[in-house]
């Protein structure tokens, strides 16, 4: 266990309830373009809400603008002697086209705290480029539920993503440079395993050739690009400790092996240094605010279909220390995300989630009940009936790690009676208790009863969190456990490569470091269509990669990509500039 579990956990304070109006006039009505809300809410001085809303005082704080700041280094380190407060983590079913807004809730759910007089912040991630030119769009929630500025915050966030990419690619760069100057450590040049990144979907550069031209151009050898949050080093920049944690775990990745096999590393390249360097404002955490004027940590962003899907522990530490209660989000649905909070996250770090909210949506229930998208607006209970096979499915996986959730329905406009009372007795049924939560068209005031739930929730002695497999366990068989336990299925189908690759880890002394599942974020199987709760399914393991630094195991599982690929509609193709210079189309 680290500082953050054996500091005393302060109890959750009530302050006096904030005395906010329903209804904000300056703001465009529900339904209005995210961008648009944005743009209308007036946005509180950083400093100010920093020294009001958390106590941190001017020098505590880099400012980047009017309107956003980083944590000093002297201030983050003053924070770890600091009792912590209470974590709720939020999860979701599994994600559909339709959209079932964790970030949205998460935001609706802090703003909704701090209206009950709870002392609260979210810690969420960082939006990825990719997604934001691509077909998600960004992550800085939605309706009146929004994190600002968000223009900024979907858009180079104050360079975090730039500098692991620099980080990464400066590794690269070093490691074919020793190649092309003689080669000092025999690298066996075949077995190079650090590939380059960029925070783009680019599917053209998956696979590429490096080094041709000539002689005075390198070693030519095959290599591909992945996406910056597929980089380890988002990985390590997210799960370190400290500033000598970072440089530790940089210095231990496996970048390549020699012709006997072993293993070179960043720290034998004797680049972990410059990369520290270059990271070393980035892991700073990020201050921001929602449109109602609480506080928000927004710091790094793996994905949790192909990584571990968390925002940095420098972040939710920090965030510990100066609240009664944090409210994090884990990407994609329960299997992923809250899977690998749990069994990476809170393995490493000893953090623990006091509570848990699961975010469905009728318009998902009914997606995962056989309802096409061009039919969502139609009540259909029955759909929501066959649907909630996937809602029941991640409340049992989750009590399999102790944890009891409040289900939180997030309403769309246009949601019916009907089809509510549907889901409300499932939950009964499953012993949960189940909100309609209307944040997004209502802000804080539409997450009051979300809040008053997750309050009770957090009464009493706090879960006995289980982790779902133990360090011992061999490699395969944790991939295993996560399949059979909590995706349904039969069993696992490992591939030669990637058994050959899980023999060799386990030789090497990694066999007790954790699995991070890369799969589709959009089944519990590997493959895609298959929606509601599939069962008797195999899931295919093609790739085993190792992430030393990291300190887990990425088992890369059916079709999955750690480079995306854009639609064939890219959102960036509605994204421009008006006449004042002002972003539309963003979203």
């Amino acid at each position: 266990m680290n500082g953050v579990a054996e500091a005393p956990q302060r109890p959750v304070a009530r302050l006096a309830p904030m005395a906010l109006p329903v209804e904000d006039d300056r703001l465009p009505p529900p339904g209005s373009p995210d961008l648009d809300i944005a743009r209308a809410a007036t946005m509180q001085p950083i400093l100010s809400l920093a020294e009001e809303a958390l106590g941190i005082p001017a020098d505590g704080l880099v400012p980047f603008g009017h309107y956003k700041a980083k944590l000093t280094q002297a201030f983050t380190s003053s924070l770890d002697a600091r009792p912590r407060g209470k974590l709720v983590l939020v999860t979701a079913m599994t994600p559909t086209p339709a959209g079932e807004g964790k970030t949205t809730t998460s935001v609706g759910l802090s703003d909704g705290l701090n209206r009950l007089g709870v002392r609260s912040m979210v810690c969420l991630r960082e939006p990825s480029l990719g997604p934001c030119f691509g077909m998600k769009g960004g992550a800085a929630g939605g309706g009146r539920s929004q994190v600002l500025p968000m223009e900024d915050i979907n858009l180079h966030f104050n360079g975090d993503f730039h500098a692991v990419t620099a980080a990464h690619n400066l590794l690269a760069a070093i490691l074919d440079n020793h190649l092309h100057w003689g080669n000092e450590l025999g690298i066996d040049w075949r077995r190079v395993s650090w590939r380059r990144v960029l925070d783009m979907n680019d599917r053209a550069l998956r696979d590429v050739v490096a080094g041709l031209g000539g002689a005075a151009h390198g070693v030519p050898r095959e290599t591909g690009f992945d996406i910056t949050v597929a980089s380890e080093v988002m990985a390590i920049l997210c799960l370190a400790e400290d500033l000598e944690d970072l440089q530790r775990r940089l210095a231990r990745m496996v970048v390549a092996r020699r012709r006997d096999g072993s293993q070179v590393t960043a720290g034998d390249l004797q680049i972990h240094g410059a990369m520290a360097v270059l990271l070393k404002d980035a892991f700073l955490p990020n201050l921001v605010q929602s449109i109602e004027h609480n506080p928000a940590f927004i710091h790094g962003g793996p994905f949790a279909n192909i990584a571990h899907g968390c925002n940095s522990l420098m972040a939710t530490k920090s965030a510990l220390a100066l609240n009664d209660v944090v409210v994090t989000e884990a990407g994609f649905g329960a299997d992923l995300g809250a899977e690998k909070f749990l069994d990476i996250k809170c393995r490493q770090s000893g953090l623990r989630p006091d509570a848990v909210v699961l975010v469905c949506t009728l318009r998902a229930l009914k997606m995962q009940g056989g309802t096409p998208k061009s039919a969502l607006g139609t009540p259909a209970p029955e759909a929501v009936r066959r649907g909630s096979v996937n809602l029941r499915r991640h409340v049992r996986n989750l009590a399999r790690f102790g944890l009891k959730p409040v289900v939180a329905v997030n309403a769309f406009m246009g949601d019916s009676e009907a089809e509510l009372d549907v889901v409300r007795p499932v939950c009964a049924e499953l012993g949960v208790t189940a909100v309609d939560a209307r944040h997004w068209a209502e802000g804080g005031v539409g997450a009051e009863r979300l809040a008053a739930a997750v309050l009770s929730s957090l009464e009493g002695e706090a879960p006995e969190v289980k982790l779902l497999y133990s360090n011992g366990l061999p490699l395969a068989e944790k991939v295993r456990t996560v399949a059979t336990q909590l995706y349904g299925a039969r069993d696992i189908a490992v591939s030669p490569l990637a058994e050959r690759a899980f023999t060799s880890m386990e030789a090497e002394g990694y066999g007790e470091l954790p699995v991070c599942v890369a799969k589709t974020q959009y089944s519990f199987a590997a493959d895609p269509t298959l929606l509601g709760a599939p069962e008797d399914h195999v899931l295919p393991v093609r790739e085993a990669r190792l992430a030393a630094g990291a300190g887990f195991v990425v088992a890369i599982c059916g079709d999955i990509m750690t480079m995306p690929g854009l639609p064939s509609r890219p959102a960036a193709l509605d994204i421009g500039l008006d006449a004042s210079g002002d972003i539309v189309g963003l979203s």
